[in-house]
């Protein structure tokens, strides 16, 4: 599987960038999110890489019809517009598992939105685990692993950290690619 998965990618003209890392936690961000493309190429970059992870879903994707296919990957249904302990339940999570990697979209979504959700910040800095940044950049068709922060509990110190990374990471809708701040 692995090998097919890279060789997809190859087909599709995707270059996989960076090592995996070695860690046992941590909380992936995956951006920019601007495509229903960026699943796909995610879901091959996952399985060539061999990583096991768990991600959020919105919940009108687990149908019953397709549940089983988001779930095999990981996938987890989540109602965005209702609060659910989100943060809670994931660092409880976190503390249970010996080995637990959760990746998210911090867009949220793949328009384009004046800042970014910070449910992986708060859900990184609760748990004591760090980020890792991921990336799916169309202009170098590259996807890869990017650096590894600890979060410093500073908001602004760490999320500069964050858009200095991705500041010029290029989206497949480009026009979509969401400003990197968190909401007041």
């Amino acid at each position: 599987m692995r090998i097919l998965a890279g060789w997809l990618l190859n087909l599709l003209g995707w270059k996989l960038v960076g090592e995996t890392p070695q860690l046992n936690k941590c909380v992936l961000i995956v951006a920019p999110h601007t495509s229903n493309w960026d699943f796909i190429i995610g879901i091959l970059f996952k399985i060539n890489r061999n990583v096991k992870l768990n991600y959020f879903g919105k919940d009108s994707l687990f149908r019953w019809y397709n549940s089983w296919f988001f779930k095999f990957f990981g996938g987890q249904p989540v109602i965005r517009h209702e609060s659910n302990n989100v943060v809670k339940d994931k660092v409880e999570a976190f503390r249970k598992n010996n080995r637990f990697w959760l990746a998210l979209a911090p867009e949220g979504t793949r328009e384009y939105r004046r800042y970014w959700r910070s449910g992986f910040y708060h859900i990184a800095l609760e748990a004591n685990v760090p980020i890792v940044m991921i990336y799916i950049d169309a202009r170098k068709h590259e996807v890869g692993f990017g650096p590894t922060i600890k979060l410093s509990g500073d908001k602004g110190k760490d999320l500069e950290k964050i858009k200095s990374f991705y500041h010029d990471k290029i989206g497949i809708n480009a026009e979509k690619k969401s400003t990197i701040q968190f909401k007041e």
